[in-house]
């Protein structure tokens, strides 16, 4: 599955029941340096919207919230060890988390990347 987004800025990349979750290149690009990043602990059980993770940059923390329902059944140490890893490669080995997905069906509301570019675009 290719990538989805949510008005929030964070990405979803669905591999069968598991789902890696991170922020956009956009996302990224308005933090500025990223300093620190607080991630869920493993075998949480987050809700579609909630917060789940934390991204701080030399201009503002930010939460990193839950696109899809599921349990934490892992996280990214690398992001916390070098956090700059999330300005490096936000959509790629700047992910945060991966969520055993609870409600599939909830993937279908978000946005492809077409319509993510439109919606960042007119922020």
């Amino acid at each position: 599955m290719s990538l989805r987004f949510t008005k929030d800025h964070e990405w979803i990349k669905r591999e069968g029941n598991l789902a890696t979750i991170g922020i956009s290149e956009h996302a990224q690009g308005q933090l500025g340096d990223v300093v620190f990043v607080e991630l869920p602990e493993v075998g949480r059980v987050l809700k579609q919207g909630e917060a789940a993770a934390v991204v701080e940059s030399v201009k503002a923390a930010s939460d990193v919230y839950a696109p899809v329902s599921g349990k934490v059944v892992e996280v990214n140490p690398a992001v916390v060890a070098d956090p700059a890893l999330v300005n490096r490669a936000a959509q790629g080995d700047g992910w945060f988390f991966r969520l055993e997905l609870s409600q599939p069906a909830e993937l279908d509301g978000l946005m492809d990347a077409g319509a993510y570019a439109a919606f960042a675009k007119g922020e």
